[in-house]
């Protein structure tokens, strides 16, 4: 926890200066211009509340960062909640929950809740993959080796798949990255020319109880040493200072223009859905629900210069922000900050 609590201080520290002027203060923002809680003249005022539910590993980004920035440069409310994104579309579908912001990882969440909860979304951010670890573990040295490039990363997967290692992952029935990492390791054997047999060594079946946690659980049972190494988006491990092993562009789901060697891998659900490998982005859209000014500002910030300079700060690699769906439905607070 010492080590979380020191990660959350030097995020913030490196981050929250830069995107106080600008996260929701840029020309792209609506509302009467005032001095506002935080002193800064000419900031744009909105009311309301910005209710996001996001991906569980934008939580430290989101609750710490952006959020706090996003109340102080313009007035209005924040509230976050985090869990797999999979899990929270099906909660606003069935309206068990109703925010009006959702920050997915891959368009597939969002795409759920067309036509009834929005027609559209924004690309911001690619999130690739890593092996995140513990190096105190017993494996430990050896996880560092393979870090460090002193050992193949073949000899990664092979540990994962020995008797009692300890690994940890989220659901792929709820969670983009559950689904991602069991993909993964299924690309993985064919990459880098595995063993038959390595990736079900490796995961055993896909909602194994053995290794599935909560993804906003998974770190701290890492450092706890509850865990030899788990999933983790580049982010999370940046965030948080996590020891991790870097993986290739053709394994770690974070380039967009691989999506066809991707969508080779894939995973059965329970209920007989089978889905294929698609790249990790970070794809935002507001739900039409209360509040609609703060809504827009918020997702106007997370593209202004200063927020997207917060995400790459946080780890994740920049792409080209682009509209996806139903341009007309975009508010216009969101196409003048992509314009601008």
């Amino acid at each position: 926890m010492a080590r979380r609590r020191r990660a959350v201080r030097a995020v913030t520290a490196t981050l929250v200066a830069g995107i106080l002027a600008a996260a929701c203060g840029s020309p792209a923002s609506t509302g009467p211009t005032s001095t506002g809680p935080a002193g800064n003249a000419g900031s744009a005022r909105v009311s309301g509340t910005a209710d996001v539910a996001y991906a569980g590993s934008l939580q430290l980004l989101n609750d710490t960062v952006l959020g706090p920035a996003f109340a102080k440069s313009t007035g209005a409310a924040y509230e976050g909640r985090g869990a797999g994104a999979l899990g929270l579309s099906k909660e606003i579908a069935s309206g068990e929950i109703t925010p009006n912001v959702f920050e997915s990882i891959g368009s597939a969440p969002i795409t759920a809740l067309e036509p009834r909860f929005t027609t559209w979304y924004v690309q911001v951010a690619a999130s690739p993959l890593v092996v995140a670890y513990n190096p105190d573990s017993p494996d430990g040295p050896e996880l560092s080796r393979i870090a460090k490039g002193a050992r193949p990363l073949s000899d990664l997967f092979t540990l994962m798949a020995s008797p009692g290692f300890l690994l940890g992952r989220t659901d792929p029935s709820t969670d983009p990255q559950g689904q991602a990492f069991y993909e993964m390791v299924e690309l993985a054997q064919t990459v880098l020319h595995l063993p038959p047999g390595t990736a079900g060594k490796v995961l055993g079946p896909p909602s194994n109880p053995a290794q599935i946690f909560a993804e906003t659980a998974l770190e701290s049972r890492l450092e706890a040493g509850q865990l030899d190494a788990a999933s983790a988006f580049l982010s999370q491990a940046v965030q948080l200072h996590l020891h991790y092993i870097a993986l290739p562009a053709t394994i770690d789901f974070g380039d967009p223009s691989l999506a066809g060697a991707y969508a080779k891998a894939h995973v059965a659900l329970a209920g007989g859905q089978t889905v294929h490998g698609v790249p990790l982005v970070v794809d935002v859209t507001t739900l039409g629900r209360t509040d609609p000014a703060a809504a827009a500002a918020f997702v106007a910030g997370l593209l202004s210069p200063s927020g997207r300079a917060a995400f790459r700060s946080a780890g994740y690699q920049l792409l080209p922000p682009a509209v996806l769906g139903q341009v007309s439905a975009v508010p216009a607070v969101v196409r003048r900050a992509l314009e601008g």
